[in-house]
């Protein structure tokens, strides 16, 4: 899923990096604890089904990506978003989201395709948020392992690949606006 927002790229990047801000415009996320530089643990709560797992930021590039994948818990999730400056006050932002349905409910759901409109309509409410307040929360500006708090401009590192979670979900043959392909297992943006 992507969304225009009208904001800078740093705004839009540094506001995803807020892990904690996002049962503000997540359906469904009750809460996410930053453990340390790379580890998360998130409460989810989906239409009365209660998950814990922990998760870990396996790629971050200010101002390109944010990737995570969870490493244990009730659910096998993973999530990789991509920045793209349109304008100076502009920015694509797109949103790949991967789980993994367990029981009939959440299988059926998925198969529904509930799972992609719940993050068609995070991705609206991410933008009525940022707008809204025209500023990030905070940031964090990881860089690969390296992290950089968002005061200080680190210096752009070579990407790396992401990790994906086996079965990904991912679409074969997305593209970017920057004429990206992803491939089934790639979630990287080549830009």
């Amino acid at each position: 899923e992507s969304v225009d927002v009208d904001v800078p790229i740093r705004v839009a990047y540094d506001q995803w990096t807020q892990f904690e801000s996002f049962p503000q415009f997540m359906g469904g996320v009750e809460r996410i604890t930053q453990l340390d530089d790379t580890h998360t643990h998130w409460v989810t709560n989906i239409d009365g089904v209660k998950r814990e797992f922990d998760a870990e930021i396996t790629e971050q590039h200010p101002e390109e990506r944010v990737a995570w994948t969870s490493t244990s818990g009730e659910a096998k999730h993973a999530g990789v978003v991509t920045f793209h400056r349109l304008d100076d006050n502009k920015t694509r932002v797109m949103i790949q989201i991967d789980w993994e349905p367990t029981g009939i409910v959440e299988k059926a759901g998925a198969a529904l395709g509930f799972d992609d409109r719940q993050v068609k309509a995070d991705a609206k409410r991410f933008k009525e948020f940022i707008e809204s307040r025209g500023t990030a929360t905070g940031g964090w500006r990881g860089a690969g392992r390296v992290a950089h708090r968002a005061h200080r401009r680190p210096r752009r590192r070579a990407a790396t690949t992401s990790r994906s979670p086996q079965g990904s979900r991912f679409k074969p043959g997305l593209k970017c606006e920057n004429a990206c392909l992803l491939t089934a297992g790639s979630s990287r943006c080549r830009l």
